[in-house]
């Protein structure tokens, strides 16, 4: 009993202690006065990066109006941009002077939460100085940019005139005193962050690297990646996978910016191997729930994405499905190994079979393929596919399907769909957004085998949809840390655990769990949904947003020391 006694006043001694040291640091933690943060994916919906940025912008614009400016590519010319308003007053006496410096700009505000300040720069102009450009590079920095094909060029043009936009607004409007953030994110943006980090030493840089280019890299060539990730030098696999430029502008970045983040524990991982360099920081994805519709409306959009998701697999397929049917989706970019679409359609296809299943089963695949147009005025001949493809006979997903002839048949309990197109809501067949989806969905099923964060997952239990990924995923890793165990479906997300080699057992973990999720009553169903919803809640960037904070704190004392010496 004294013991006990003892014990619980050391605790409170030290839970004061503790609380006195979080407010003290949080009111001298140094904040920006300017947040300058660039990325290919402002106001240019390409990936999920415009979701990291679009969902956060709100609760950064709320502590600093227009003084958090975001700079994007302008891929747009003369057509109009559906992501961006310009607006000719916004610090219309600085695009004047920028134009004199040979700055074409455009300045206005990105149309979602927040409408946070965007300049959209044309970075054109830049490529006839390009040699020039990589040549400094390398005097500075020794990044090799001999071996660069594809995008590397387009997006390091982009990221120097990104870093010309920072130089020019920090001269003519911020001026000197101000405590700036200049931020970019991925390898991308790598050459601007050097190059204000080499002629705005008063600017801090933080730098975040949302999956490294070379451990995508190696996984998507199907080679192991975590098993043996202690032993791949990053450098030799560069070589090997002909990624030598994109690894060294993001490997010569990670070292000389002022604060190196990435996205969760185990990408943070994977930057100590093979970027031999630890983060300093890492700041997990956020969610912005403002967006997902309340009470009775939640209710009204989700029957309404049901029937329509209904309608389209009957009038496809011939069928007679019901509202009873269990509707199930996988989502995400098109990397068929990366992302677990193999696995997805092994564990639908082991489905087919599995006498536990209660319900007849309608899946989904939503993921952008080479669509050969959208002209509708005659049906298709595949009854697993809803829109044709430049390269049918090619294409992954019917490639598998194939193989395990799946052509949904009438007698199939389970049921495949391929919707290969972005849900902006004018595909033509289901007409509706991404998020007016998945809110129809029963279950959503991510079993990605590389993925650092995972935001669809976050977005399906925000929607109330229980989900299943794996500890692979930055986001699964992060349920089972707030369950303090592996997470199961009945406290929202379904976590897998998944190698470099047990494909098959997590396409019998799928399999189990839809069977399992397939025979629930009614209430078992509700308590899953409420509890994927409150799961979403612990991730909203009012709470994560603070390892921001502390990252720019980290950036902005390096400037300020750097600047005394």
């Amino acid at each position: 009993m004294i013991l006990m006694r003892y014990i619980c006043f050391f605790a409170n001694i030290y839970l004061s202690l503790r609380c006195f040291i979080d407010i003290y640091m949080e009111k001298n933690r140094l904040f920006p006065d300017y947040i300058f943060e660039s990325s290919w994916e402002v106001c240019n919906k390409v990936g999920g990066i415009y979701t990291v940025l679009s969902t956060r912008a709100l609760t950064l614009t709320e502590k600093l109006q227009d003084r958090l400016i975001f700079i994007g590519p302008d891929c747009w010319g003369e057509k109009v941009n559906p992501y961006f308003s310009e607006d000719d007053t916004l610090y219309a006496e600085w695009k004047t002077e920028a134009l004199k410096e040979g700055l074409n700009v455009k300045v206005g505000r990105w149309q979602i939460p927040g409408e946070p300040v965007a300049v959209l720069v044309d970075f054109q102009p830049y490529f006839e100085q390009k040699d020039q450009i990589y040549g400094q590079l390398w005097n500075d920095y020794q990044v090799d940019s001999l071996h660069a094909y594809g995008d590397y060029d387009e997006a390091s043009m982009f990221s120097y005139a990104a870093a010309l936009v920072v130089e020019s607004f920090y001269k003519h409007v911020v001026g000197k005193g101000k405590k700036v953030i200049y931020h970019g994110n991925e390898w991308m943006t790598g050459l601007g962050v050097l190059y204000v980090n080499k002629y705005l030493p008063e600017v801090a840089t933080v730098f975040t690297t949302h999956a490294t280019s070379i451990g995508r890299s190696i996984a998507g060539n199907n080679k192991p990646l975590y098993d043996y990730l202690f032993a791949y030098n990053g450098d030799q696999m560069a070589q090997e996978l002909n990624m030598q430029s994109k690894h060294s502008i993001e490997k010569q970045t990670a070292k000389y910016v002022d604060c190196f983040t990435t996205v969760s524990d185990i990408t943070a991982n994977e930057c100590k191997e093979l970027l031999d360099k630890p983060v300093d920081f890492v700041l997990p994805n956020g969610f912005d729930n403002s967006f997902v519709p309340k009470a009775s409306t939640f209710t009204k959009k989700r029957k309404e994405a049901r029937k329509r998701l209904l309608d389209v697999a009957n009038a496809l397929m011939g069928t007679d499905l019901d509202d009873d049917t269990l509707i199930v989706s996988t989502s995400g970019r098109y990397e068929f190994r990366n992302k677990g679409i193999d696995v997805y359609i092994e564990a639908m296809n082991r489905l087919l079979r599995d006498s536990n299943l209660k319900k007849n089963v309608l899946a989904f695949i939503d993921v952008p393929g080479w669509v050969s147009g959208k002209k509708f005025d005659t049906p298709l001949e595949v009854p697993e596919i809803t829109h044709w493809l430049h390269n049918m006979s090619h294409d992954n997903v019917l490639g598998m399907l194939k193989y395990f002839n799946m052509h949904n048949n009438k007698e199939d309990k389970v049921k495949l769909i391929f919707l290969p197109c972005y849900l902006t809501g004018d595909d033509g067949i289901i007409n509706k957004s991404y998020y007016d989806v998945v809110l129809g969905n029963d279950l959503c099923i991510y079993p990605s085998y590389y993925e650092p964060w995972g935001y669809t997952p976050l977005e399906a239990v925000a929607f109330k949809v229980p989900c299943i990924t794996t500890d692979l995923a930055g986001f699964g890793l992060w349920a089972n840390s707030e369950k303090g165990s592996y997470s199961e479906i009945e406290d929202g997300v379904k976590v897998i655990k998944r190698t470099d080699y047990n494909y098959s057992e997590v396409a019998d973990a799928i399999k189990d769990t839809v069977a399992k999720y397939s025979g629930m009553t009614k209430t078992q169903v509700n308590k899953c949904r409420k509890n994927a919803e409150k799961l979403s809640e612990k991730a909203l960037w009012k709470h994560f947003i603070e390892y921001y904070y502390d990252a720019y704190d980290f950036a902005l004392r390096k400037a300020e020391k750097r600047m005394k010496q």
